[in-house]
């Protein structure tokens, strides 16, 4: 005969996992388990494993003492959990992740006033365990027939499905209750495994003369597998194992296909090709065999007794190495081999081929990195964890944000925690993010940044105004700039810094000094609570020139100083940057002059000396005069007329309010 298996024949994600868990608990001598209901649908693993100790239980009043419940893939009511809890029973749950999010999916919407509606197998154990979140008031469908009995519901409808429901059917349902249900949400929560097993069971039995279909005889998925094959291949049969059918003539010298529900270990598969090519072998011995084989699928681990330039060769325990190619070490095109591994680590790899013949097992280190992030976006997702990803690029509508190797879509409306005129402004950086949305058969993922970054604000805002103060110093970050200052993060607080603040000279802008982006010190000015206003000051006070000058400059001395403005009634000269000082008018020359222009030009560098200072009120007083010559004495009558014509020359009691009225600004730090 000729016989062709499916690939997705046999165990699904969910249940490898339980059987792994339950075998890995069998091998603890120190503690009890328990299955709380078969772990799968399989007699003879549910047999082998009470023989190396855990039994099955029906309810928790058959608990052996101190033994640890398992709770099953198919999943528990919530109330279960709860009664473990206030019994003080542990427990192990290996709930299928995807059973674990319809949970999630249902106990949500209940809470918020949903009618629930599962597309199920009433009697099956995970459509039970499903409406035990819900207190046991969902609405179960089973067929269209009931669907169409169905009365229209007014108030709003959450509709889920049975993980291993048939694709087909379910189809034709919602079709129907779309129709039904004005106010639906839907969710598509068949495995995408099962739609898989089941699409590639129709197609293998449309090519075989006899179908042969492997599971328990309670596991509603193989009763689905059967009904599909018998619908294209009339001779097609449906058994626990092969033991379970006598005879093996109806596949004497036919084409056989043979596939398995997901509840169908490998050695039932493999005790059923190994009677058919007569090669006698129990189920023990199987058994056996399968715990030490590889099998394409499998998770592997070993030890790395090789680094090259193209592939990495690992110790698996058995006669075959495991080679893993380059390509297959990460995502990262630019880290090599060596980068990651050396000799002597131990690795986790997946197995992707088997080749007998030329002794390989090849497995992929990325493909494994794969379904363990994947697992942990779910997990994040179910739990509400805040991950962490780089933002790439812009798409229409968003933001598509890459976390290790899974791309993130971030809808504009939540990619930041104020509006965005450019969402460009966010590519390349690092964000956090919630993930809100899974689509598990297409792998599609919608994140939210708004929420964590409006979060964290929150609890930087709280943080902040707890220990506040006037003159506390701090590192904040330019948000924007405005003509009349900058904006400046500091710690989940924006204050403002004046442009009076940003520099001891006059500047037009404060794109002058900062730009956004550029981190600065600051400290706090001042602090209005009640309106949430803060004042920051940027200047270092001791870069002010009036107190570098202070140091510098004594009454009596004598500067070189620069022309830079002239007035009717004196010149302007800087002595320093941005402090000057006035030359009054009968201090510039030792003669009467009409006007400061008549001796001196802007830019002009003259000796002068300092002949007054007013630290406080910041002026200083100038004289070219003082450091010139006195003219020939004047006629008696010369002298008499000057002196009445003469401005007067004591700076600090006539010329201070002279400067202050007409150009004060001139004098003062600004």
């Amino acid at each position: 005969m000729d016989i062709t298996v499916a690939k997705t024949a046999g165990f699904c994600f969910g249940v490898a996992r339980a059987v792994d868990s339950a075998y890995q608990c069998s091998e603890n001598k120190d503690k009890k388990y328990c299955t709380l209901g078969p772990i799968i649908h399989n007699t003879q693993v549910v047999n082998d494993l009470k023989e190396k100790g855990i039994d099955v239980i029906h309810s928790l009043v058959e608990r052996p003492e101190d033994a640890i419940v398992i709770i099953r893939t198919h999943g528990v009511p919530e109330a279960l959990y709860r009664e473990m809890e206030e019994q003080g029973i542990e427990y192990l749950d290996l709930t299928c992740p995807f059973v674990k999010k319809i949970h999630n999916l249902v106990s949500k919407h209940y809470k918020e006033g949903y009618q629930i509606i599962i597309i199920g197998d009433k009697n099956h154990p995970e459509v039970a365990g499903i409406n035990g979140w819900c207190e046991n008031s969902a609405i179960i469908i089973e067929d269209l027939d009931q669907a169409e009995a169905l009365l229209p519901i007014e108030k709003k409808v959450c509709i889920v499905a049975q993980t291993t429901f048939n694709q087909n059917i379910y189809k034709k349902i919602i079709f129907f209750l779309k129709k039904t249900c004005q106010n639906h949400t839907i969710f598509d929560t068949i495995c995408s495994a099962t739609e898989e097993r089941q699409a590639e069971s129709r197609e293998l039995a449309q090519t075989v003369d006899v179908m042969l279909v492997l599971g328990g005889q309670n596991s509603s998925n193989t009763q689905k597998l059967y009904q599909i094959c018998k619908s294209v291949c009339p001779e097609a049969y449906c058994a626990e194992s092969i033991d379970a059918l006598g005879s093996l003539s109806p596949f004497q010298n036919k084409k056989v296909g043979i596939t398995a529900g997901a509840s169908t270990p490998a050695v039932i598969i493999k005790e059923a090709i190994n009677k058919m090519e007569n090669q006698e072998k129990d189920f023990a011995t199987l058994l056996e065999e399968s715990l030490k084989a590889i099998h394409t699928g499998d998770v592997v681990t070993g030890t790395v007794i090789e680094v090259g330039p193209t592939e990495v060769i690992v110790d698996l325990g058995v006669k075959q190495d495991g080679i893993i190619p380059a390509s297959e070490i990460s995502d990262d095109p630019n880290l090599t081999p060596e980068d990651i591994v050396k000799v002597g680590d131990e690795i986790q790899g997946f197995v992707v081929r088997v080749n007998d013949v030329e002794g390989k097992i090849t497995l992929s280190k990325k493909k494994l990195d794969s379904y363990k992030t994947w697992d942990a976006i779910v997990k994040a997702s179910e739990e509400g964890t805040i991950l962490e990803g780089k933002v790439d690029g812009v798409v229409n509508g968003g933001v598509i944000v890459t976390y290790k190797s899974f791309r993130v879509f971030v809808p504009a409306s939540l990619a930041n925690d104020r509006y965005l005129s450019d969402l460009n402004e966010l590519v390349g950086k690092v964000v956090p993010f919630k993930i809100i949305d899974i689509n598990e058969r297409r792998r599609r993922i919608v994140g939210n940044i708004k929420t964590v970054l409006t979060a964290q604000k929150q609890e930087l805002e709280g943080a902040f105004w707890a220990e506040a103060e006037v003159g506390k110093k701090y590192t904040g970050i330019v948000k924007s700039l405005t003509s009349f200052g900058v904006f400046v993060d500091i710690g989940g607080v924006d204050g403002l810094v004046h442009i009076s603040e940003l520099s001891w000279s006059r500047i037009k802008h404060p794109s002058d000094v900062v730009s956004v982006g550029d981190s600065i010190e600051v400290y706090i000015k001042d602090i209005n609570e009640e309106t949430k206003k803060i004042s920051l000051g940027y200047k270092n006070p001791a870069e002010n020139p009036w107190e570098i000058a202070k140091a510098k400059l004594n009454a009596g001395d004598v500067v070189k100083v620069k022309i830079v403005r002239m007035l009717p009634f004196g010149a302007f000269a800087e002595i320093l940057p941005t402090v000057d000082g006035l030359i009054h008018i009968s201090q510039i020359a030792n003669k009467r002059i009409e006007k400061p222009q008549d001796e001196l030009s802007i830019g002009q560098e003259v000796d002068a000396k300092i002949v007054d200072i007013d630290w406080e009120n910041k002026k200083i007083a100038l004289s070219i005069r003082a450091l010139l010559p006195e003219p020939e004495v004047a006629p008696v009558e010369e002298a008499a007329e000057a002196a009445e014509d003469a401005e007067p020359t004591s700076y600090t009691e006539e010329v201070s309010s002279t400067i202050g009225d007409a150009v004060g600004v001139e004098t003062t730090e600004e």
